[in-house]
Protein backbone atom coordinates (compact mmCIF):
# COMPACT_ATOMS: atom_id res chain seq x y z
CA UNK A 1 0.00 0.00 0.00
CA UNK A 2 3.10 2.23 1.14
CA UNK A 3 4.39 1.79 -2.79
CA UNK A 4 1.20 2.46 -4.52
CA UNK A 5 0.72 5.50 -2.46
CA UNK A 6 4.11 6.81 -3.43
CA UNK A 7 3.65 6.22 -7.30
CA UNK A 8 0.33 8.34 -6.87
CA UNK A 9 2.08 11.10 -5.10
CA UNK A 10 5.02 10.75 -7.59
CA UNK A 11 5.12 14.08 -9.78
CA UNK A 12 6.88 14.31 -13.46
CA UNK A 13 9.92 16.61 -13.57
CA UNK A 14 11.69 18.60 -15.96
CA UNK A 15 15.65 18.36 -15.01
CA UNK A 16 14.63 17.76 -11.60
CA UNK A 17 11.93 20.25 -10.97
CA UNK A 18 8.36 19.65 -11.15
CA UNK A 19 6.12 20.25 -13.70
CA UNK A 20 3.84 21.74 -11.51
CA UNK A 21 6.28 24.41 -10.36
CA UNK A 22 7.55 24.83 -13.94
CA UNK A 23 3.81 26.09 -14.78
CA UNK A 24 3.55 28.06 -11.64
CA UNK A 25 6.81 29.73 -12.97
CA UNK A 26 5.81 30.59 -15.73
CA UNK A 27 2.57 32.33 -15.05
CA UNK A 28 4.02 34.26 -11.91
CA UNK A 29 6.76 35.48 -14.05
CA UNK A 30 4.96 36.12 -16.96
CA UNK A 31 2.69 38.54 -14.65
CA UNK A 32 5.47 39.99 -13.60
CA UNK A 33 7.06 41.01 -16.11
CA UNK A 34 3.79 42.89 -17.63
CA UNK A 35 3.86 44.84 -14.44
CA UNK A 36 7.75 45.65 -15.17
CA UNK A 37 7.46 46.67 -18.73
CA UNK A 38 4.46 48.57 -18.29
CA UNK A 39 6.04 50.53 -15.67
CA UNK A 40 9.34 50.63 -18.12
CA UNK A 41 7.18 52.31 -20.97
CA UNK A 42 5.31 54.62 -18.53
CA UNK A 43 8.84 55.86 -17.55
CA UNK A 44 10.66 56.57 -20.26
CA UNK A 45 7.45 57.06 -22.66
CA UNK A 46 4.56 58.51 -20.65
CA UNK A 47 2.36 56.66 -22.07
CA UNK A 48 0.44 53.21 -20.59
CA UNK A 49 0.84 50.58 -23.54
CA UNK A 50 -0.35 47.34 -22.78
CA UNK A 51 2.92 44.50 -23.15
CA UNK A 52 0.74 42.03 -22.97
CA UNK A 53 1.65 38.95 -25.34
CA UNK A 54 -1.83 37.85 -25.66
CA UNK A 55 -5.06 39.08 -26.42
CA UNK A 56 -6.56 38.50 -22.74
CA UNK A 57 -4.95 38.84 -19.43
CA UNK A 58 -1.64 40.71 -18.20
CA UNK A 59 1.16 37.77 -19.40
CA UNK A 60 4.46 38.65 -21.09
CA UNK A 61 5.27 35.31 -22.19
CA UNK A 62 8.55 36.38 -23.15
CA UNK A 63 9.67 36.86 -19.46
CA UNK A 64 7.71 33.25 -18.25
CA UNK A 65 9.97 31.06 -20.92
CA UNK A 66 13.48 33.26 -20.25
CA UNK A 67 12.90 32.94 -16.57
CA UNK A 68 11.66 29.35 -16.47
CA UNK A 69 14.64 28.28 -18.66
CA UNK A 70 17.02 30.64 -15.85
CA UNK A 71 15.74 28.84 -13.05
CA UNK A 72 16.17 25.70 -14.80
CA UNK A 73 19.63 25.86 -15.92
CA UNK A 74 20.93 28.29 -13.43
CA UNK A 75 22.16 25.24 -10.49
CA UNK A 76 24.28 24.59 -13.83
CA UNK A 77 26.18 27.96 -13.67
CA UNK A 78 25.32 28.95 -10.12
CA UNK A 79 28.87 28.92 -8.97
CA UNK A 80 29.48 32.34 -8.59
CA UNK A 81 27.98 36.02 -9.56
CA UNK A 82 29.86 36.38 -12.70
CA UNK A 83 29.38 32.68 -14.17
CA UNK A 84 25.77 33.51 -12.88
CA UNK A 85 25.88 36.41 -14.79
CA UNK A 86 27.29 34.91 -18.17
CA UNK A 87 24.96 31.95 -18.00
CA UNK A 88 22.05 34.26 -17.37
CA UNK A 89 23.12 36.62 -20.83
CA UNK A 90 23.37 33.33 -22.81
CA UNK A 91 19.96 31.44 -21.71
CA UNK A 92 18.48 35.03 -22.42
CA UNK A 93 19.66 35.83 -25.76
CA UNK A 94 18.88 32.17 -26.78
CA UNK A 95 15.32 32.67 -25.36
CA UNK A 96 14.69 36.10 -27.18
CA UNK A 97 15.99 34.69 -30.29
CA UNK A 98 14.24 32.04 -30.98
CA UNK A 99 10.72 33.20 -29.46
CA UNK A 100 11.44 36.24 -31.85
CA UNK A 101 11.74 33.95 -34.70
CA UNK A 102 8.86 32.16 -34.22
CA UNK A 103 6.45 34.70 -33.40
CA UNK A 104 7.96 36.01 -37.00
CA UNK A 105 7.50 32.47 -38.17
CA UNK A 106 4.41 31.54 -37.14
CA UNK A 107 2.39 35.14 -36.80
CA UNK A 108 4.24 36.88 -39.94
CA UNK A 109 5.13 40.07 -37.73
CA UNK A 110 7.55 41.34 -35.14
CA UNK A 111 6.90 42.21 -31.62
CA UNK A 112 10.57 43.71 -30.97
CA UNK A 113 12.87 44.98 -33.57
CA UNK A 114 16.69 46.06 -32.30
CA UNK A 115 17.88 46.80 -35.43
CA UNK A 116 18.63 50.33 -33.91
CA UNK A 117 20.82 48.92 -31.03
CA UNK A 118 24.55 48.65 -31.18
CA UNK A 119 26.05 44.88 -31.57
CA UNK A 120 22.08 43.54 -32.32
CA UNK A 121 21.79 40.34 -34.31
CA UNK A 122 18.91 40.34 -36.89
CA UNK A 123 17.15 42.91 -34.74
CA UNK A 124 16.10 39.87 -32.91
CA UNK A 125 18.97 40.11 -29.86
CA UNK A 126 21.34 42.89 -29.13
CA UNK A 127 24.18 43.46 -26.54
CA UNK A 128 22.38 46.13 -24.29
CA UNK A 129 19.33 43.97 -23.58
CA UNK A 130 21.55 40.82 -23.78
CA UNK A 131 23.60 42.45 -20.15
CA UNK A 132 19.93 43.22 -19.01
CA UNK A 133 19.34 39.20 -19.27
CA UNK A 134 22.71 38.91 -16.87
CA UNK A 135 21.66 41.45 -14.50
CA UNK A 136 18.12 40.15 -14.47
CA UNK A 137 18.99 36.52 -13.88
CA UNK A 138 21.27 37.57 -10.65
CA UNK A 139 18.36 39.39 -9.08
CA UNK A 140 16.01 36.58 -10.17
CA UNK A 141 18.23 33.72 -8.62
CA UNK A 142 19.04 35.58 -5.29
CA UNK A 143 16.68 37.87 -4.38
CA UNK A 144 13.55 37.41 -6.27
CA UNK A 145 12.58 33.69 -6.89
CA UNK A 146 13.75 32.62 -2.89
CA UNK A 147 10.80 35.24 -2.11
CA UNK A 148 8.58 34.01 -4.57
CA UNK A 149 8.93 30.15 -3.30
CA UNK A 150 8.73 31.62 0.12
CA UNK A 151 5.40 33.00 -0.80
CA UNK A 152 4.05 30.23 -2.54
CA UNK A 153 5.06 28.00 -0.26
CA UNK A 154 2.67 29.86 2.71
CA UNK A 155 0.24 29.34 0.05
CA UNK A 156 0.14 25.74 -0.18
CA UNK A 157 -0.02 25.86 3.47
CA UNK A 158 -3.57 27.29 3.63
CA UNK A 159 -4.71 25.74 0.20
CA UNK A 160 -4.61 22.41 -0.47
CA UNK A 161 -2.41 20.81 -3.26
CA UNK A 162 -4.83 19.76 -5.39
CA UNK A 163 -6.89 22.86 -5.17
CA UNK A 164 -3.45 24.73 -6.58
CA UNK A 165 -3.01 21.91 -8.92
CA UNK A 166 -6.62 22.82 -10.59
CA UNK A 167 -5.89 26.62 -10.24
CA UNK A 168 -2.74 26.84 -12.74
CA UNK A 169 -4.42 24.25 -14.51
CA UNK A 170 -7.27 26.13 -15.79
CA UNK A 171 -4.88 29.05 -16.49
CA UNK A 172 -2.67 27.15 -18.33
CA UNK A 173 -5.87 26.15 -20.18
CA UNK A 174 -6.42 29.29 -20.46
CA UNK A 175 -3.09 30.73 -21.71
CA UNK A 176 -2.70 27.72 -24.65
CA UNK A 177 -6.63 29.07 -25.81
CA UNK A 178 -5.40 32.84 -25.37
CA UNK A 179 -2.41 31.92 -27.44
CA UNK A 180 -4.38 30.33 -30.29
CA UNK A 181 -6.79 33.10 -30.21
CA UNK A 182 -4.09 35.54 -30.81
CA UNK A 183 -1.79 33.76 -33.28
CA UNK A 184 -5.76 33.64 -35.36
CA UNK A 185 -6.68 37.32 -34.46
CA UNK A 186 -3.57 38.68 -35.73
CA UNK A 187 -3.36 37.00 -38.73
CA UNK A 188 -6.75 38.30 -39.30
CA UNK A 189 -5.36 42.23 -38.93
CA UNK A 190 -2.39 41.81 -40.73
CA UNK A 191 -4.57 40.16 -43.83
CA UNK A 192 -6.80 42.97 -43.48
CA UNK A 193 -4.05 45.58 -43.09
CA UNK A 194 -1.74 44.29 -46.11
CA UNK A 195 -5.00 43.93 -48.38
CA UNK A 196 -6.92 47.24 -47.46
CA UNK A 197 -3.53 49.61 -46.82
CA UNK A 198 -2.31 47.57 -49.97
CA UNK A 199 0.89 46.81 -48.65
CA UNK A 200 3.44 44.91 -51.45
CA UNK A 201 4.17 41.61 -48.86
CA UNK A 202 5.99 39.07 -51.33
CA UNK A 203 3.03 36.46 -50.34
CA UNK A 204 0.39 38.78 -51.71
CA UNK A 205 -1.68 36.90 -53.50
CA UNK A 206 -2.44 33.94 -51.12
CA UNK A 207 -3.45 37.15 -48.54
CA UNK A 208 -5.51 38.22 -51.16
CA UNK A 209 -7.66 35.06 -51.01
CA UNK A 210 -7.79 34.95 -47.40
CA UNK A 211 -8.79 38.29 -47.25
CA UNK A 212 -11.44 37.54 -49.83
CA UNK A 213 -12.68 34.08 -48.01
CA UNK A 214 -13.08 35.61 -45.14
CA UNK A 215 -15.22 39.16 -46.78
CA UNK A 216 -17.39 36.02 -48.00
CA UNK A 217 -18.21 34.67 -44.81
CA UNK A 218 -20.39 37.25 -43.62
CA UNK A 219 -21.15 36.00 -39.62
CA UNK A 220 -17.40 35.44 -39.77
CA UNK A 221 -16.51 38.63 -40.94
CA UNK A 222 -18.69 40.50 -38.91
CA UNK A 223 -17.38 38.79 -35.80
CA UNK A 224 -13.93 39.34 -36.16
CA UNK A 225 -14.06 43.10 -36.75
CA UNK A 226 -16.68 43.11 -34.07
CA UNK A 227 -14.26 41.63 -31.04
CA UNK A 228 -10.65 41.38 -32.83
CA UNK A 229 -10.91 45.04 -35.13
CA UNK A 230 -8.39 47.57 -35.74
CA UNK A 231 -8.62 48.91 -32.35
CA UNK A 232 -8.74 45.80 -30.38
CA UNK A 233 -5.41 44.69 -31.92
CA UNK A 234 -3.55 48.18 -32.25
CA UNK A 235 -4.38 48.81 -28.58
CA UNK A 236 -3.56 45.44 -27.01
CA UNK A 237 -0.29 45.28 -29.61
CA UNK A 238 1.04 48.64 -30.06
CA UNK A 239 4.24 47.71 -31.38
CA UNK A 240 2.70 45.32 -34.28
CA UNK A 241 4.62 45.65 -37.54
CA UNK A 242 5.71 43.86 -40.52
CA UNK A 243 8.18 43.76 -43.57
CA UNK A 244 7.08 44.31 -46.81
CA UNK A 245 8.99 42.24 -49.92
CA UNK A 246 12.04 44.66 -49.79
CA UNK A 247 12.40 44.05 -45.99
CA UNK A 248 11.12 47.49 -45.23
CA UNK A 249 9.64 47.28 -41.85
CA UNK A 250 5.80 49.25 -41.13
CA UNK A 251 4.79 49.68 -37.90
CA UNK A 252 0.85 49.39 -38.49
CA UNK A 253 0.03 51.73 -36.17
CA UNK A 254 1.44 54.56 -38.37
CA UNK A 255 -1.28 53.35 -40.58
CA UNK A 256 -4.14 53.75 -38.46
CA UNK A 257 -3.27 57.11 -36.69
CA UNK A 258 -7.07 57.59 -35.73
CA UNK A 259 -6.16 54.76 -33.18
CA UNK A 260 -3.81 55.77 -30.11
CA UNK A 261 -1.74 52.95 -29.65
CA UNK A 262 -1.49 53.29 -25.61
CA UNK A 263 -4.61 53.16 -23.07
CA UNK A 264 -3.55 56.84 -21.82
CA UNK A 265 -1.03 59.32 -22.15
CA UNK A 266 1.21 60.93 -18.92
CA UNK A 267 3.14 63.62 -21.51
Amino acid sequence: MENKKVDKDKEYKLFGVSIWKIFSYFIIYSILGYIIETIFGIITMGEWQSRQSFLYGPFLGIYGIGAVFILIFSKYFNKSNITLFLGGYIIGTLTEYIFSFLIEVILETDWWDYSGKILNVNGRVCLLYSIFWGILTLFLVKVINPFIDKVCNKIKEKISKKTLKIIVSVLIIFLFIDCILTIYAQDMFITRMVVEKNIPVYNKEAINEKYIRVKNNKNLDNFINSVWGNEKIIKTFPNIKIKDKDFNVIYLNSLLPEIKPYYMSFK
